[in-house]
């Protein structure tokens, strides 16, 4: 519930009351209205297709505390009397939405972690979600852009006292904007590599771009960052505490074991040295994992509890998801994003896998490389080829450029060439970038395999 009475949510988002409503607080803001039910606060935002403001009215007839619209349809709403719930008209329905979080957020009064990077972000953010000895509200799903940030505030109960948010980027300003809503005590940077090239140019506006999120930290922010980015330093402020992790850290790996499911590492901090077990086998969910303390350490959460609540970790789907199939063919169902850091972990930890067949991958475009994105293609194919990674299935046009063994131009004719590949005992990776839809692989290969039983 956003524990801010109807006057101070108006007052805070720079809107009029153009009609009132019942009583009580909204319990969630909510932007679709086929999703508001009672209690929630419908906030009409303009689409491409449609304007929200068409259906507000849908909204407060489904039980919606109230609305908050433009002043035109706040006009139309209320012209024939009682519309059935608060009626809020602000010029920008958006910039309102972003408003109220920023209210709320400051009405939490808790640690506001933000967490941006080239890959690893919705991983990390998992991770804290189940270590942090504390009771925590993170972004769900892909919560992480001007829109999807502040509804993921707006959800955080009042009893919340670690809020975790993830932060997209898509071009210059953006993480500075999220900044600006969110406002962090804690700004994580995963890590930065060729993501968004095709957007940004370079690697040095990508640097940039990360690096905004450093200086939108509240007074008395604190920045953790990987041990290895030395382009970060210029960004970094003498009033701003870092923590540093990775090899040659403030948090690091002083060793581990991996039998490819799960990890048992002794992890090196300020405060001390503890053995965690890891419910993954991933080394770059290591890495992700050490990024994660470093948060915890960001906010002088015990090492202890830290250590204890670690084999509860789990990810969001898509990410790494580990299937068992009929036949002894184990899946890992990797298709929510790609790009080359995140392709060559992926790679790197089917090859590790023990399997009694081979090690096969479905293998998507990588989207957004820019100009250097069939050269980008080409190294991941051959990285493949090195590390025992064989046969492979590309997808899409860049696809070819993996030199796969068989090639499909889209997901849906990838299928039969991924069933018709894959054999007992075999491990396979499905990996591509979001807007392949490489899932659908994944749902048919898991449907079959198991109707067949093997």
């Amino acid at each position: 519930m956003i524990e801010l009475s109807p006057e101070s949510i108006a007052e805070g988002v720079g809107a009029d009351v153009v009609a009132e409503g019942g009583g009580g607080r909204p319990e969630r803001a909510v932007i679709d209205s086929r999703e508001a039910r009672a209690g929630d606060l419908f906030v009409a935002l303009p689409g491409q297709r449609a304007d929200g403001g068409e259906f507000a009215a849908d909204a407060l007839e489904a039980g919606a505390w109230g609305v908050i619209v433009d002043p035109a349809r706040g006009r139309l709403l209320t012209r024939e009397g009682d519309p059935g719930g608060w009626v809020l008209a602000a010029t920008d329905p958006l910039v309102a939405l972003q408003s109220l979080a920023t209210a709320w957020r400051r009405e939490l009064a808790c640690p506001v972690v933000g967490i941006t990077g080239s890959v690893g972000k919705t991983s990390v953010k998992d991770i804290c979600r189940a270590i942090l000895p504390m009771r925590v509200h993170a972004s769900r799903e892909n919560f992480n852009t001007e829109i999807g940030l502040p509804l993921a505030i707006c959800e955080a109960p009042p009893e919340t006292e670690a809020l975790v948010l993830e932060m997209a980027m898509r071009g210059r300003g953006q993480i500075a904007e999220l900044s600006r809503i969110a406002e962090p005590d804690i700004g994580a940077i995963t890590n930065i590599g060729p993501v968004h090239l095709e957007l940004l140019g370079t690697m040095d506006a990508i640097v940039e771009a990360k690096a905004e999120i450093l200086g939108g930290l509240r007074e008395s922010g604190r920045a953790v960052i990987p041990a290895d980015e030395e382009a970060l330093e210029p960004h970094l402020h003498e009033s701003v505490v870092t923590i540093t992790f990775g090899p040659g850290g403030d948090v690091f790996c002083r060793s581990y074991e991996s039998d490819g499911r799960s990890i048992e590492a002794a992890i090196g901090t300020p405060d001390g040295e503890e053995t965690f077990r890891f419910p993954f086998g991933e080394a770059h969910n290591l890495q992700n994992a050490l990024a994660a303390i470093a948060i915890g350490t960001a906010l002088e959460a015990p090492l202890g509890d830290m250590s204890q609540r670690a084999p509860g970790i789990t990810f969001s789907r898509l990410r790494g998801e580990l299937i068992e199939l009929p036949g002894e063919i184990l899946l890992v169902n990797d298709c929510y994003n790609a790009n080359p850091i995140s392709m060559r972990a992926a790679l790197e930890h089917l090859a590790s896998l023990d399997a009694k067949g081979r090690h096969v991958a479905v293998l998507g475009e990588m989207l957004e490389l820019g100009q250097e994105a069939e050269q980008y293609h080409r190294e991941i194919g051959a990285h493949a080829r090195q590390v025992g990674v064989g046969p492979i299935v590309g997808v899409g046009e860049l696809g070819r450029d993996y030199v796969p063994d068989a090639w499909a131009p889209d997901a849906q004719a990838a299928v039969p060439l991924a069933e018709a590949m894959v054999e007992p005992g075999d491990a396979v990776l499905i990996k591509g970038s979001r807007g392949v839809g490489l899932e659908l692989v994944t749902d048919e290969l898991v449907a079959r395999r198991r109707a067949d039983g093997g």
